[in-house]
């Protein structure tokens, strides 16, 4: 059992969990474009370790717990930290770029930071397979792209606090650092590399033709 990955979701247990008994807490440290942009860049980082709910938390938790170890043994504790942290910064990145204008605009979630992870899992070890629900079985790569796929939809539809845009800059800061520790997965790997770019050229193409 890692102690760094545990460090990790204990982190975000306790941090969600005092966010889910203290508004004051949670308005404080959640990604508010207002507040980043008047100098609170530390929500930029906070905000990856709060969530709406407890269904928010558990969901990005599990998904964390499934694919970090994956990113561990083939990359070391360094990488893993680097992917985590790095994924969440992106996430925080790409969300500013496409709302820095809209100053009300309010998001929480790790799911930037483990969409990174998830991509990274899914680089290094493509045949990966998972249970949906426990039971209905799926290549990771498919959940991979149907996840992002659904944050587009989230994107668009804008009815909930979860930050569907970290999603995507996590997903391209996983992407990018795995390639850079590992390049000779472009060519080991080579149809798994476009496959999981789909999505990400999907939304800045989307984004180009105004959509989102």
């Amino acid at each position: 059992m890692n102690t760094i990955l545990i460090g990790i979701i204990v982190a975000n247990v306790l941090v969600s969990y005092k966010g889910f008994n203290d508004l004051s807490f949670f308005r404080k440290y959640e990604f508010h474009v207002g507040s980043i942009r008047s100098g609170e860049q530390i929500r930029m980082l906070t905000s990856g370790f709060l969530h709406v709910d407890m269904m928010h938390l558990l969901f990005n938790m599990l998904t964390l717990w499934f694919f970090a170890p994956v990113v561990i043994n083939y990359l070391g504790n360094f990488s893993f930290v680097l992917i985590y942290i790095g994924s969440l910064v992106f996430g925080s990145l790409l969300t500013m770029v496409f709302h820095k204008n809209d100053y009300s605009y309010r998001a929480v979630g790790a799911s930037g930071a483990v969409t990174g992870v998830l991509y990274s899992a899914i680089l290094l070890q493509p045949n990966m397979m998972l249970g949906v629900f426990f039971v209905i079985p799926m290549p990771a790569y498919l959940f991979g792209i149907l996840y992002l796929l659904y944050s587009i939809y989230g994107m668009r539809a804008k009815n909930d606090n979860i930050g569907h845009t970290a999603h995507f800059g996590g997903a391209i800061g996983g992407y990018m650092i795995t390639l850079i520790k590992e390049p000779t997965l472009v060519f080991d790997h080579s149809l798994m590399v476009i496959l999981l770019a789909i999505p990400i050229v999907i939304l800045f193409i989307m984004a180009k033709l105004g959509k989102l």
